[in-house]
């Protein structure tokens, strides 16, 4: 078979399988809309994503093309658990105005522009050095897996008519950080542990609401 089905891209799998599992709940997998239990699976595709890198990295005896194809793999993956699904919430909760299409397309487009910059920028700077990437350009694309679980854990106190104008509002602000050029530091495993911790939060306080429904 075609590609690499090692330890070093698993989790990559795991986030994509994820994420489509999310789009399914979005669309009504089962004749009813789950939002929530989407806004789940690209909690768990951050989470996924947060560790594939530092897995790959264990392998020291990467081929250049199991690099090469990590680097690509990760960011088709990214593509759709964090540009695709996140627009595929919000037309599941209500985005569908003709005002929030263009909203909902920009922010999977901002997405892909900003993979696909990335890509190349890495690419340049792994000819010129082995050392470990230590700032991103540009609002990470992982990011949305806390941003948007935090905002829709308040979507019962903002109400139904307010939380899609609120939800598409900050899709089309974090599509513009996607693609603004500014430098934010590559978190530490210190920064990393505190996302989890927040993410756990944000997961329990879902939960939970969900049970009270």
């Amino acid at each position: 078979m075609i590609g690499y089905y090692n330890y070093t891209v698993i989790l990559t799998y795991m986030s994509l399988v994820s994420s489509i599992m999310g789009i399914f709940f979005a669309m009504g997998m089962d004749g009813k809309v789950r939002p929530e239990y989407a806004i789940i699976c690209l909690m768990v595709s951050g989470l996924c994503d947060m560790f594939d890198g530092k897995v790959a990295r264990t392998k020291k005896n990467r081929s250049e093309s199991e690099k090469q194809f990590g680097i690509q793999i990760d960011s088709l993956c990214d593509a759709v658990c964090f540009g695709v699904l996140p627009s595929i919430i919000g037309y599941s909760i209500g985005m569908t105005n003709w005002c929030d299409i263009p909203v909902l397309v920009l922010f999977p487009l901002c997405a892909v522009i900003r993979l696909a910059y990335f890509n190349v920028a890495e690419e340049e700077r792994q000819k010129q050095t082995s050392e470990v990437r230590k700032v991103y350009e540009g609002l990470p694309v992982t990011s949305v897996s806390l941003i948007l679980p935090l905002l829709y854990s308040f979507h019962r106190d903002i109400g139904k008519e307010w939380f899609p104008i609120i939800y598409g509002f900050a899709l089309l602000l974090i599509a513009i950080a996607f693609i603004t050029r500014f430098k934010v530091k590559k978190p530490t495993m210190k920064t990393m542990i505190t996302f989890i911790v927040i993410g756990v939060i944000e997961l329990v306080w879902m939960l939970y609401k969900i049970k009270l429904r």
